[in-house]
């Protein structure tokens, strides 16, 4: 199981990055005291660990996949909130799609989690 991936977002993006995952069916938990400066998120025991940097890096093609239960809805839902979503090419029969989160990390939606659609 994976259990954490942290993420550096600009102070003036984490809440509405935490918005996004809030969609995507994550939860703000309480970080521990000695790292209160992050948001946390969390969703069937994985986290998002949002970290604060005033220069955050990028990566210019890795993204995080996240499978959601209701793909259709999710993909509705992050567009009028003005996330830009765009649909990607199906690769083993189930619907994808990609959301470009604030600050331009990628994150990939997958209706399906490959063999199992």
């Amino acid at each position: 199981m994976l259990h954490h991936v942290g993420i550096e977002v600009a102070p003036e993006e984490i809440e509405r990055t935490v918005e996004l995952w809030g969609l995507l069916g994550f939860e703000r938990v309480e970080p521990p005291p000695t790292l209160r400066e992050y948001a946390w998120l969390e969703r069937a025991g994985t986290q998002i660990h949002l970290m604060p940097s005033e220069s955050p890096t990028v990566p210019p093609r890795g993204h995080t996949a996240v499978v959601v239960a209701e793909f259709e809805r999710t993909v509705r839902d992050l567009a009028e909130r003005g996330f830009e979503v765009e649909r990607r090419r199906e690769h083993w029969g189930a619907p994808r799609a990609r959301v470009i989160a604030p600050g331009g990390h990628r994150v990939e939606l997958m209706a399906a989690a490959p063999g199992s659609a």
